[in-house]
């Protein structure tokens, strides 16, 4: 299987299945000299693991990441840091339950890619998937890691990703995102930035899981911080790069990019994203552009947002065909989150953290600095 690896000059590559003995990526481009422990990784992928409330897979996996390579204490403070090459990390798998698949090992799951995978391999591990399922994307929160620590050590601190779950099923988070409290993140199981909100999904969604079945969601990821100047017009935008690696996640069926699709109702008056000078520097008065004009930054705050499918493993029967080519019905056993999108926040994070530390990267290397130039100069 090829088209494992993504990004250009950060490039990350994943390796692994859901009920292998382990998973991970290697990660290679990282600038040397940045300070690195496997603790600087361990506190996003805690983030993402499985089984930390009910309203996500029960499947207790610690997530417990080990540097392999790429690191070295250097010599005048001790301190692990990077070299230059490539990184190698490994998540173990501990707790799958491949029995819990022997039911539908010959039936194709409605809604998932067992019969597409299939139908291009001749071969599928039926085991929660294989290589289709989510539990890849474990090593790309964990390249999303290192993706954080570059952009940090050549930008600063004062560069911020962060996520937040905005729609659950039919309901969405109505709230203003300018009195979104990002503080309460972690108080709900949710990711949500509203502490009404977040009650409501939880009401809606203990009936979705009590009655075995699953329902979808809407994640927002914003980045801040960034200079204006990252990205390409052409085949190097970076909405078109965020777009794809967001696209790329399990279960993902739309991207958006700032107002997204609701462009479309727009006047060009209502969607200007009209600028002033204020301090020597120019401002914009509205982000309708979600941070991104013309393929380029623009310094504003980058703002996407996808939506997850309802997760396809549940326990009403649902209509299918067996490698025999035989009608029959599947009801999906084992472990399963009634709502994928929740764990799909820190995973989002991580992807729009890799596309912009690969941005950033390319950035300097076609023009020597890392910073727009100012009007007048």
């Amino acid at each position: 299987m090829s088209h494992n690896t993504f990004g250009h000059l950060f490039r990350v590559t994943t390796w692994g299945e859901s009920h292998g003995p382990a998973l991970g990526c290697v990660v290679d481009g990282c600038p040397p000299g940045i300070p690195l422990e496997e603790d600087d990784i361990q506190v996003w992928m805690d983030k993402r693991k499985p089984g930390q409330n009910k309203y996500t897979t029960q499947r207790r996996e610690p997530d417990q990441v080990r540097i392999l390579s790429g690191v070295f204490p250097r010599e005048e403070d001790g301190v692990q840091v990077t070299t230059g090459t490539p990184i190698s990390l490994m998540i173990e798998n501990t707790d799958q339950r491949s029995k819990d698949y022997g039911d539908i090992k010959s039936k194709f799951r409605p809604g998932h890619a067992d019969y597409a995978y299939y139908a291009k391999y001749g071969i599928r591990d039926y085991r929660g998937g294989g290589r289709q399922s989510a539990r890849e994307t474990a090593a790309r929160v964990a390249a999303g890691a290192i993706a954080r620590k570059i952009l940090t050590a050549i930008l600063g601190d004062g560069v911020e990703i962060r996520g937040a779950l905005v729609q659950m099923g039919p309901h969405k988070l109505t709230l203003p995102r300018a009195d979104w409290d990002w503080s309460i993140l972690e108080d709900n199981p949710f990711w949500c930035p509203d502490a009404a909100t977040a009650d409501m999904w939880a009401e809606y969604l203990d009936g979705i899981r009590k009655a075995g079945s699953s329902c979808g969601a809407a994640i927002e990821v914003q980045a801040r911080g960034l200079p204006a100047g990252l990205g390409a017009p052409i085949y190097g935008k970076v909405d078109a790069e965020l777009a794809q690696a967001l696209m790329s996640i399990n279960a993902v069926k739309a991207v958006e990019i700032g107002d997204g699709m609701d462009v479309a109702a727009l006047t060009g008056e209502e969607n200007a994203d009209e600028m002033r000078m204020e301090n020597g520097k120019p401002v914009f008065t509205a982000n309708h552009a979600g941070g991104v004009q013309g393929g380029i930054s623009t310094g504003q705050d980058i703002i996407a947002r996808f939506a997850v499918k309802p997760t396809s493993s549940i326990l009403t029967p649902r209509d299918t065909v067996d490698l025999d080519g035989q009608d029959t019905s599947v009801i999906t056993k084992g472990r399963h989150d009634p709502c994928v999108g929740i764990r799909a926040v820190p995973v989002g994070e991580a992807m729009m953290a890799c596309v912009l530390a690969d941005q950033l990267l390319r950035h300097r290397a076609q023009t020597g600095r890392v910073a727009g130039l100012d009007l007048g100069r």
